[in-house]
């Protein structure tokens, strides 16, 4: 997952043992799912509906079946959070690599365990832009008698722990602690961004196969280690062994709630390029050339670091929230007048208050809920991420001049801007303010996606949310990003081409940050784990039509388009 939409959509994962090695292991019987007994496992109290006013409308649950797996979720709940519990104290940093290769072989367990009959560990080799790829876990789980077959997107990578003193619990633990208005959420690295919305979804599958032994679809899992490094091992993947997608009808993800309860989904993506930019007294000719010096010379000797400043001063102001690079804004496609509508609909209920204190920032750029809304989603943006050199020890003293700075900056842009575009217009801006030496070192791109929710797994989707009396978007019909970042382009026109939708309901929040969480016990209009459980299993009903009929499409148009 990224900014505050990652926040907002990032949740997936889940742990328990099954770590066998990865290697395509053939055929295997289609058996019931084997979990612990309730009374042989963890006794955590979770109470299934905690302290939840939103209900699900059992009169439009036409599976007797899909009834008795919510019971199942219900009685079993203590062990499915346990689950997420040991996902997330197996940490999985793609960035430092703490963990990839152990947390890859538990995703594959996980795959075994469900009875997935082909699954596999695999090692992507060195990708396009230099870096050698994290591992691409991908499972084959067909069920007898299925009519359509889904690809489930996961990634199994989390951020970094960079402030660990800000933590009320352990990043790596799993504790369960009160978090008004909720009783029970989950605090981990990871707990929405994006293991425990991927876990709900393991759960539920779990579930459905405990009850009924099979289930509603074909799935094909494909879970990365790369999506915080611009999903680099992912992109190699899927250029190499887009054949493995044969036959698959839709692409599901996860998804979750706003704070007040209304639905957020995941579809298309805005498009998003990192690099490095790098000053050096070796390429510059002058400051330290070889390594840092002492900084007492500071008074006679050239400085790489305020260089640095310098060069950063003229890509981006600060005042206007806008970069400096020539034609940085050139070929930017102006919102649709109905996707403009919607965002207007959204602003009237948007309380930037509640908002800014739900991300934890003292305000936003903008004190106008429309424009907040607009920067979000089809906004753009030229981030710092980091800058590093020299001294880089807390507190204490020690004189350096440094002979190289590096910042990373991750660019978000919009249709139909392109990233090598981007990066080519930052290089000529640079070679024309006097910067020639200063090196761009391109980390990753990932292009953005346009697509309809007017599908029939979107609108499978929107079905659920009414049978869970969530509040949502309408679908619709034109190809629109959706704003947020993930690789949806790969199954958007790059590799495979298919609809795209994910959705489920319950609420996470901190990502990237300190105290990650995920709501265990809902309230209010918010569901809890549980309640996300249920969700998916009745998303996937819907869409293999075993829980009645699917509202038909709303107008033409429905598809994928990505750069």
């Amino acid at each position: 997952m990224t900014t505050r939409n990652k926040a907002l959509f990032l949740s997936v994962a889940f742990g328990i043992a099954g770590l066998l090695a990865g290697c395509d292991k053939g055929a295997k019987s289609e058996a019931p799912a084997k979990e612990a007994a309730t009374s042989s496992g963890p006794h955590l109290g979770i109470r299934p509906y905690g302290d939840e006013t939103v209900k699900i409308d059992t009169s439009k649950i036409q599976n007797a079946d899909l009834k008795k797996v919510y019971d199942y979720i219900d009685k079993n709940i203590d062990q499915h959070v346990n689950n997420l519990q040991k996902w997330i104290q197996q940490p999985s940093i793609s960035n430092t690599g703490e963990g990839i290769q152990e947390s890859a072989e538990m995703v594959k367990g996980f795959f075994d365990q469900l009875g997935c009959q082909q699954s596999k560990v695999y090692d992507v080799g060195t990708t396009e832009w230099g870096q050698q790829g994290n591992p691409v876990v991908f499972a084959r789980c067909d069920s007898p008698g299925a009519k359509k077959t889904v690809a489930i997107y996961w990634m199994y990578d989390t951020m970094p722990v960079t402030q660990p003193d800000l933590w009320k619990a352990p990043p790596f633990e799993g504790r369960l602690v009160e978090q008004a208005p909720y009783k029970k959420v989950l605090i981990g690295r990871g707990a929405v961004n994006s293991k425990g919305p991927e876990m709900s979804i393991w759960n539920a599958l779990m579930s459905i196969k405990a009850v009924t032994g099979k289930l509603p679809v074909n799935i094909r899992f494909v879970a990365e280690g790369d999506e915080e490094r611009m999903d680099m091992g992912y992109r190699q993947f899927m250029k190499e062994h887009k054949d493995l997608f044969q036959g698959v009808d839709a692409m599901y993800t996860f998804g979750g709630q706003s704070p007040n309860g209304t639905a957020r989904g995941l579809s298309g993506s805005e498009g998003c390029v990192f690099i490095e930019l790098i000053t050096s007294g070796t390429a510059w000719g002058r400051g330290p050339n070889y390594s840092d010096i002492h900084g007492g010379f500071s008074r006679s000797v050239d400085s790489v670091a305020w260089r640095h400043i310098e060069m950063l001063n003229t890509l981006y102001d600060n005042e206007t929230h806008h970069s400096k690079v020539k034609g940085f804004y050139d070929n930017i496609e102006p919102l649709l007048p109905d996707v403009d509508a919607k965002l207007h609909a959204a602003a009237a209920k948007y309380d930037l208050k509640v908002a800014a204190q739900n991300l934890g920032v003292g305000r936003f750029i903008s004190e106008d809920p429309y424009e907040v809304l607009k920067m979000s989603s089809y906004g753009t943006s030229f981030n710092i991420d980091g800058i590093w050199g020299g001294n880089m020890f807390a507190g204490g003293s020690g004189a350096i001049l440094p002979n190289r700075i590096v910042s990373k900056h991750n660019i978000r842009y919009v249709p139909n801007m392109t990233g090598p575009d981007i990066v080519a217009k930052i290089r000529k801006h640079l070679d024309e303010h006097g910067y020639k030496d200063v090196q761009i070192n391109l980390v990753g791109d990932v292009p953005w996606a346009k697509t309809s929710t007017d599908t029939e797994i979107g609108r499978s989707v929107n079905l659920m949310y009414d049978q869970f009396n969530i509040g949502h978007a309408p679908v619709h019909s034109d190809q629109s990003i959706m704003g947020g970042y993930w690789p949806a382009y790969l199954f958007s026109g790059f590799a495979v081409n298919v609809p795209i939708m994910g959705g489920m309901v319950g609420l996470g929040g901190n990502a990237h940050a300190a105290n990650e969480y995920l709501v265990i016990e809902g309230a209010g209009k918010v569901y809890g784990m549980a309640g996300a459980e249920k969700s998916v299993a009745t998303a996937l009903y819907n869409y293999a039509g075993l829980n009645g009929p699917v509202p038909a499409s709303k107008g033409p148009g429905a598809g994928t388009k990505s750069m």
